[in-house]
């Protein structure tokens, strides 16, 4: 556990994020692999397969995380508050109400499949596959639900290395059993969604092990694994709407993958490729955006406000400099990244085409790099209705700028549409925080 409420802002958030960063890295190495894995083995059609399954798991995936981060936020203020027995009925309520909401998900997943693929019209040639790959990776969410929700618990402690140890030893896992099972013994995609799931029940698994093992002053007591109603209410406050949020992303980009898939194989091939380079930009920002979040919790909990504007700046630095590092391996390599994904028959339109995406997303994910930040700043505030609307704001401008652009300029035209949406996002934030901070020193 790591107090932050004392100490060097830089400092706890370096400590902080980078584990979160190693950890989403560790599992967009594994996700690229994957892919990489599918596109080579067994071809081009399960790579595009793939890459029309992705937004509808996403979704799923996000909707849960976002509960989670909400129910994270309030256990930092719990900590951060010194309030132990609080921390740990939040943490049983999670976990209780998430296993009835992963439940209920799983189940609709697997009816009405083939309508969501209908929907998101994709072709005819792997209809088939794709029904079969999404399915068998709805069975994972119970597992994806109970892992976020210890991971939740860790981190609103300060423990950021523990969960980045469940990713890295899961992600290693999914890659060896896909080499084995698709790469030597030659199994289809179906291998290739078991796997995954497989790899979610063992992180579950392993998290809930620590947590009885080595926290036990974390772990929900004899009388405290019952859903606290008002407990409930507050993480629903926090949590839908963090949900709402982050489930807005992949809304947007199922509507994207529709117009993707209306281009044809060659640029949903080339779309699942490069998006695998737009996670590693944009996901590690967000750890930076999530330590941003739990300094700010935990200091607001505690009563101390002066803290909040220094551990605000040195995640914006922190951002930038990500971006830096980020922005000039996409320029530098767009061409090889995008290679790693095909090879063979048809491979050099897709390669092309995604390093046409790529050379214009290097200069813009500077743009996110801020966005998560301010995000970060007024999650950790409680104020997730600006988070929200921010969101909303981003991400239905992107899917307009699509429509608009896609069918004009192809892929192209996709990366300008996400710049468009970044950026009026920022107009809407930035201004916000500055009238706050106007608004509070004229109280003070």
């Amino acid at each position: 556990m790591k107090d932050m409420t004392s100490g060097g802002a830089a400092g706890h958030l370096w400590r902080y994020a980078l584990p979160l960063m190693l950890g989403n890295w560790f599992q967009l190495a594994y996700n690229a692999a994957d892919s990489v894995i599918a596109g080579r083995f067994i071809g081009r059609d399960a790579l595009a397969a793939e890459g029309a399954a992705a937004p509808v798991m996403n979704l799923v995936i996000l909707a849960v995380t976002g509960v989670t981060l909400g129910a994270g936020v309030l256990m930092s203020e719990f900590f951060g508050a010194r309030r132990q027995r609080d921390l740990r009925c939040e943490l049983a309520t999670t976990l209780i109400a998430g296993f009835w909401f992963s439940a209920v998900v799983t189940v609709l997943g697997l009816a009405f499949t083939p309508a969501l693929l209908r929907w998101l019209d994709v072709p005819a040639d792997i209809f088939a596959i794709t029904v079969v790959y999404l399915r068998i990776t709805f069975l994972g969410t119970p597992f994806t639900c109970f892992y976020n929700a210890l991971a939740a618990g860790l981190k609103s402690v300060g423990d950021a290395k523990t969960p980045l140890r469940f990713l890295m030893f899961s992600s290693l896992l999914n890659v060896a059993l896909d080499l084995v099972f698709i790469g030597a013994l030659g199994f289809g995609i179906a291998c290739s969604a078991a796997t995954t799931v497989a790899a979610q029940a063992v992180s579950a698994l392993l998290a809930a092990g620590y947590l009885v093992r080595r926290l036990p002053a974390l772990c929900p007591q004899k009388g405290e694994w019952r859903i606290d109603l008002p407990l409930l209410g507050r993480t629903l406050r926090y949590g839908s709407v963090t949900a709402l949020q982050q489930a807005c992303q992949p809304i947007g980009k199922v509507l994207i993958q529709g117009q993707v898939n209306a281009l044809g194989v060659d640029v949903m091939a080339a779309y699942n490729a490069v998006t695998r380079m737009d996670d590693f930009a944009c996901i590690p920002e967000q750890s930076i955006a999530q330590g941003i979040t739990t300094f700010i919790a935990q200091n607001r909990g505690a009563g101390r406000s002066d803290r909040i504007r220094a551990g605000f700046r040195a995640g914006l630095l922190m951002e930038f400099g990500y971006w830096v590092l980020i922005g000039s391996v996409t320029a530098l390599f767009r061409t090889p990244i995008v290679s790693l994904f095909v090879s063979g028959e048809g491979s050099q339109q897709v390669i092309r085409l995604g390093a046409q995406y790529l050379g214009a997303m290097a200069v813009f994910y500077i743009l996110p790099a801020f966005t998560n930040g301010f995000q970060g700043y007024y999650r950790g505030m409680g104020r997730m209705g600006v988070t929200l609307a921010g969101t909303l704001i981003q991400t239905s401008l992107r899917v307009v700028f699509t429509l608009l652009l896609a069918p004009r300029v192809g892929i192209f035209g996709i990366a300008f549409a996400c710049a468009g949406g970044w950026i009026v996002m920022l107009l809407f934030e930035i201004p916000l925080y500055f009238l706050r901070m106007r608004g509070r020193e004229a109280r003070s």
